[in-house]
């Protein structure tokens, strides 16, 4: 991990940016302390997806199956509708 001044940070922060991007933790402090973190978002998305689509695919498989087709199950509302 790379801690950073914020005035470093101002002046550089293209720079920055592309070290995190790289991998690098990039750390900003201001009077010494930590206050911000710079890291790639696309990864965190990644991981959200992935999180996301496990979900539905156990979701799905908790489900009871349909046996029928939209097409039929609509032929089956619209018979209904004609009675």
């Amino acid at each position: 991990m790379t801690t950073y001044s914020v005035a470093d940070a101002k002046t550089g922060l293209p720079r920055l940016i592309d070290r995190a991007l790289e991998g690098e933790e990039v750390v900003i402090s201001r009077h010494g302390r930590p206050v911000a973190e710079l890291r790639p978002i696309q990864a965190q998305r990644a991981t959200q997806n992935a999180a996301t689509y496990e979900w539905l695919k156990r979701r799905r498989a908790q489900r009871p199956l349909v046996r029928i087709t939209a097409v039929e199950l609509l032929d089956e509302l619209y018979e209904h509708d004609r009675d």
